[in-house]
């Protein structure tokens, strides 16, 4: 499943990044003030999420060591069109060395593909993202697609190596109620607004749903 993972930012200038993001959230009141705190697993770290223009930041805190462990943003995708910007998102994030390996991203993507969204893949990874990736593919339905003319274009499996080098392609994780609605959507350009609810392939906003 291997894409183009080339992406390595050191330790130290995440630390840096992440001292200055906390300083600001704490000196602008939005950690504790602007956010909703999410349940978690992860002892003495509280997960804390804020959505802005449509766009989800999840910050994760040491409580008792008064930092940030990392964090997740869930970015809107450009690329695509109104129909699937309510549904897409791409995951962006940077967690200190000392919070690696704990499971901590793990949860993070799990909250937001329980809450139905797709994630799809950035033009590049980093091997960290690239092994949580892998991680998650076990446990949701992972696809290939390509990003053209603001749709999303089903490709066959297996990918190719050549088109699975292109920059168009990316892999989207299913959310929560449409990991077995694959066969129904593989139509190219992919349209989700026909007849979604009538085919129950949208998750209801009762459920919890931000879609």
């Amino acid at each position: 499943m291997e894409l183009r993972v080339d992406v390595q930012w050191s330790a130290a200038s995440v630390d840096d990044e992440l001292k200055s993001l906390h300083a600001r959230l704490e000196r602008t009141g939005l950690l504790k003030g602007g956010t909703s705190t999410i349940s978690t697993q992860l002892p003495g770290l509280v997960l804390r999420h804020r959505e802005a223009d449509g766009e989800h930041y999840i910050y994760v805190e040491d409580v008792d060591r008064g930092c940030l462990a990392g964090y997740t943003v869930f970015n809107r995708l450009i690329e695509v069109n109104r129909s699937l910007d309510r549904l897409v998102r791409a995951p962006h994030s940077k967690y200190a060395v000392g919070y690696q390996r704990r499971g901590i991203a793990t949860a993070v993507y799990e909250w937001a593909l329980s809450q139905g969204f797709w994630l799809v893949s950035g033009a590049r990874q980093s091997h960290s993202a690239h092994a949580l990736w892998a991680s998650l593919a076990r446990r949701h339905r992972l696809e290939y697609v390509e990003l053209r003319n603001k749709e999303l274009h089903w490709l066959a499996s297996p990918v190719d190596p050549k088109t699975r080098d292109r920059l168009q392609t990316r892999m989207v994780l299913l959310g929560k109620g449409w990991e077995t609605k694959v066969e129904t959507l593989a139509r190219s350009p992919l349209d989700v607004t026909a007849d979604r609810r009538a085919a129950g392939l949208l998750p209801s906003r009762a459920e919890g749903s931000p879609i």
